[in-house]
């Protein structure tokens, strides 16, 4: 990774800006004509900036070198291509490496007001969270604004979500407006998160492993001339797939590795009561039909109370984990400097 000679380091210029040192994270991909203005737009409040050119072919990295002259800006280049997420974690680890208290991910098209930072990263240093993350939804007024399919795709997306990450109470997983607290990841193993889209769906799902608190942040997303890399139609399919291995991994981390708890009880049960019931019930209703008899009452009960049983014990679980959200922020708070 080559990087040019800045001025001044990054860490030169923290005490200016308080305690807390907060770095923006910009990864750059096909973003030329708006990197300029989305540097240009981050306040005083940052300390550093890393521009991570991930191979791309407008040479964003270099275009950056020649026109930016902030002395915060540090360009960072990957030799090939590595997906969003990866140019995500390379500005993350250096944030890291080089004593940064909070790495906020802003995207170089220009789709991310930097104004909002503060929005993001107030919460985790006032101790509420270790993540956040935008939500372009809250406000309903600036839905009209969105296309069609993508409003329906992130409904999808943000169900499914749910169930995989466990953070039930969030929405637009999809949203790459992001903050994280530096000390969150030495907790997380960032060589098995996703590099590419999933990436940060795929974090969610990683944090709740480790218990990390996760609050949604109202925003309002700019649709100009910028065109998204991202095509929801596109990637549902490969999703709904992934979704389906983490919430795999999460229920078995979350109720069966780590803790067993009556909530692992009601759901071990009740799936087991359901397709129970759920074969019981077919193999003698297909048999009476066969034979064309009706079928006896004390079979149809049999049927029906495994199955509402087990639906029963399953939405207790469901209950279960939505009420155990993490909602308590386990970042390591840096002690104020005299």
């Amino acid at each position: 990774m080559a990087q040019p000679n800045i001025p001044n380091s990054p860490l030169a210029i923290t005490d200016t800006f308080g305690p807390e040192r907060i770095a923006v994270v910009i990864p750059c991909y096909k973003v030329r004509k708006h990197i300029l203005g989305v540097i240009n737009e981050i306040g005083p409040e940052c300390a550093a900036i890393y521009v991570v050119d991930d191979c791309c072919p407008e040479s964003s990295g270099a275009w950056v070198e020649e026109q930016c002259h902030d002395p915060r800006v540090r360009v960072i280049r990957h030799e090939q291509n590595q997906g969003v997420g990866g140019a995500v974690l390379t500005g993350y680890l250096h944030a890291q490496q080089d004593g940064m208290d909070v790495a906020v991910k802003i995207d170089g098209d220009g789709q991310m007001d930097p104004s909002l930072l503060w929005d993001f990263v107030d919460p985790i240093l006032s101790g509420d969270a270790d993540y956040t993350k935008g939500n372009r939804f809250y406000n309903l007024s600036n839905i009209s604004r969105m296309p069609a399919l993508r409003i329906f795709g992130n409904a999808v997306l943000s169900f499914m979500s749910k169930l995989s990450t466990g953070y039930w109470n969030l929405f637009d997983p999809t949203n790459g407006y992001t903050a994280i607290h530096c000390d969150m990841l030495r907790r997380l193993d960032v060589r098995s998160i996703s590099r590419r889209y999933f990436f940060e769906t795929d974090m969610l799902f990683r944090l709740n492993t480790v218990g990390a608190a996760v609050v949604d942040v109202p925003m309002d997303a700019k649709y100009e001339d910028e065109v998204s890399n991202l095509r929801i139609s596109n990637i549902l399919m490969e999703f709904l797939g992934k979704h389906l291995k983490n919430f795999c991994k999460r229920i078995f981390y979350n109720y069966y590795l780590r803790d067993m708890s009556v909530a692992s009880m009601e759901l071990l049960l009740g799936i087991v009561l359901l397709v129970f019931g759920g074969i019981f019930s077919a193999y003698h209703w297909l048999h009476s039909l066969r034979q064309g008899i009706a079928t006896p009452l004390g079979t149809i009960v049999i049927g029906m109370i495994s199955i509402l049983s087990g639906l029963q014990l399953v939405l207790a679980f469901v209950t279960h984990d939505v009420e155990s959200v993490p909602r308590r922020a386990i970042h390591r708070k840096r002690k104020l400097r005299r």
